[in-house]
């Protein structure tokens, strides 16, 4: 009979690793899976916009007796095929894994949660001064724009703030109305002065 010679160290460990059992792997979930992938929404986005612009592009109404190669239609079909074809390649490099980078100068912490009453409060003025510039004109609904904005985001200068609102309501106004012929309500305002 022959006597079992001893194992090595290293034999000792391969055993030893064969004798273990498999860690149990981690049930892939949908939610997980999408989180994995979250570019495909980005995907999404492009691929729909591209047919969007597709669409609209090769259904326009265009008069057939344009000069030259490039008609209307030319820019438009050129964005929507680049569009699909940026969608298609993202695509296949986030199958391929793929992931995008996260911004490294941003100072964000994604634990926070949102902070929802600036949002509402930006809302609310955004559209206030939408309902208002009809009525009392452009200026005066731009700077009370402007201001709100600024209030909202924090600045507490009411010496300083409504002065600079009006002069960048006014400034745009004549950019807009003024300089390039586009009608903005001027309001009772603009009748005065």
């Amino acid at each position: 009979m022959t006597t079992p010679s001893t194992p090595t160290p290293e034999e000792k460990t391969r055993n030893a690793q064969r004798a273990q059992p498999a860690p149990p792997a981690t049930p892939r979930t949908a939610r997980s899976w999408l989180r994995d992938h979250s570019e495909l929404g980005v995907c999404v986005l492009l691929l729909t916009l591209g047919v969007l612009v597709l669409t609209d592009a090769l259904t326009m109404d265009v008069d057939l007796t344009q000069r030259g190669p490039v008609g209307p239609k030319t820019v438009p079909v050129v964005v929507g095929a680049a569009l699909l074809v940026v969608a298609v390649l993202l695509a296949v490099d986030v199958f391929r894994g793929g992931r995008g980078q996260a911004e490294a100068g941003e100072d964000v912490d994604l634990s926070e949660p949102a902070d929802w009453r600036t949002v509402l409060l930006l809302s609310g003025v955004f559209l206030g001064s939408a309902v208002l510039i009809e009525p009392i004109g452009f200026p005066a609904a731009g700077a009370l724009l402007f201001w709100g904005a600024a209030y909202t985001l924090g600045s507490r200068r009411v010496d300083r703030d409504p002065l600079i609102a009006a002069v960048l309501s006014l400034a745009a106004y004549g950019l807009f109305d003024k300089l390039l012929g586009v009608p903005l309500p001027g309001g009772p305002l603009m009748g005065v002065l």
